[in-house]
């Protein structure tokens, strides 16, 4: 992670509370394009949070997240959000590509309809188009031949895949994904992060909260561990295994090794 002026993702002093609860206490790193970054740490540290805030699914208390190009800034104690940051958050959106825990595919419609449905309808996208990238993005994560099939008839990691493929459909600038493998059997986890581990020879950015340590090791360029709302280290994927520097992060990993 370089400076901010090189970084594609870059995030300063954000903090994000429910009530009176805050869950990210000045959250700041960068991360360059091409980069794979996993974001561990125990359940309920503000993993899922940053990531939503990220996509602007949760709007920032204060601080600052820009991603490609595009900046959502709030001082701490301002209240009103006008137009302006509204359109600024929608527009971030379209840079962001974000895959859930569950899958979210709609069950009526077949995987061709659930990859093509936001290029249509948001990009505006002639149908010709939309189909034939669908088709292309369907063959990169391994699922050519099931255009036609619907959800209900996949399995699960068939049904995570064909969730990543909609969303690199909107062809964003960054993927972020929150606990993509933790809905998935032990069996079918390896074949959704092996297309993770493509999307990085590619040169896809991507950010990935995980409990998957093994796929954190094998595939991070960076790893970002978290504890109670903050940034506790960050660091290459050897490092932290071999030699982490917070007692806090010792005492976690200590668990899977």
């Amino acid at each position: 992670m370089s400076g901010a002026e090189n970084s594609i993702v870059h995030v300063r002093d954000l903090r994000k509370g429910f009530g009176d609860t805050p869950v990210l206490k000045g959250v700041g790193f960068d991360v360059d394009q091409g980069d794979l970054i996993s974001i561990i740490g125990p359940s309920g540290c503000g993993k899922s949070t940053l990531l939503r805030c990220l996509n602007a699914l949760e709007t920032l208390d204060s601080g600052e997240i820009r991603i490609a190009g595009v900046t959502l800034k709030r001082s701490e104690g301002e209240r009103k959000l006008d137009s302006h940051f509204h359109e600024l958050a929608h527009e971030l959106r379209q840079r962001v590509g974000m895959v859930f825990q569950q899958f979210n595919l709609f069950p009526n419609k077949t995987i061709l309809e659930n990859i093509t449905l936001a290029p249509l309808v948001v990009k505006e996208e002639p149908r010709e188009v939309a189909e034939e990238n669908a088709l292309r993005l369907l063959e990169k994560v391994g699922l050519g031949g099931f255009a036609n099939r619907f959800p209900a008839q996949l399995s699960g990691g068939q049904q995570q895949r064909a969730a990543i493929a909609r969303a690199l459909a909107m062809s964003p600038k960054v993927m972020l994904y929150d606990e993509p493998t933790s809905a998935l059997d032990p069996m079918l986890v390896d074949e959704v992060l092996s297309v993770m581990k493509g999307l990085d020879n590619d040169g896809m950015t991507q950010i990935v909260v995980t409990h998957e340590i093994r796929f954190a090791r094998d595939a991070s360029d960076r790893i970002i561990y978290m504890e109670q709302g903050e940034i506790v280290e960050i660091s290459d994927e050897d490092e932290i295994f071999t030699n982490p520097k917070d007692e806090r992060t010792r005492r976690f990993l200590h668990k899977f090794l």
